[in-house]
């Protein structure tokens, strides 16, 4: 069981383990969104642009946070609806074969008019193998209470 709204504190930090983006991934991805774009999808191509090779959709990193949110079980079984996302940013790529995790910190809670729930806003941050941080802003999830 995840946690619950009453284990969270603002200020507290979480890091989740790492996944590595695939080629799979990425075309992956392209299908189920139809999002084909040479900058994805073509080798030669992105061989010609500033980054010199394919990059991965921006949405399929902020996809990989979800689920690595997920996998982390902070949120197993206690999430009852994700809010937002607030201000996200795109700062820099992720290529195949980068290997990424999240750092979250508990910015906000939020007392709810009904007594079994309550909402968290997280800062979250997608991080390469570099420690370079390649997309960020907030996530608000509404989450169950003990009582």
């Amino acid at each position: 069981m995840g946690l619950f709204f009453e284990d969270f504190e603002v200020g507290q930090e979480f890091t989740s383990a790492a996944r590595t983006i695939t080629e799979t991934d990425v075309v992956m991805f392209a299908a189920l969104t139809g999002d084909y774009n040479s900058l994805h999808t073509d080798v030669e191509y992105a061989k010609t642009t500033q980054f010199g090779q394919r990059l991965a959709h921006g949405l399929l990193g902020l996809s990989i946070v979800s689920g690595l949110m997920m996998r982390s079980q902070i949120f197993e079984g206690t999430i009852i609806a994700f809010l937002s996302v607030d201000n996200w940013r795109f700062t820099g790529p992720i290529f195949i074969g980068d290997t990424v995790h999240f750092k979250m910190k508990i910015a906000q809670k939020k007392e709810t008019s009904k007594a079994d729930r309550g909402i968290i806003v997280r800062e979250v941050s997608l991080v390469n193998q570099r420690g370079e941080v390649v997309q960020q802003g907030q996530m608000t999830v509404m989450i169950r209470r003990k009582t």
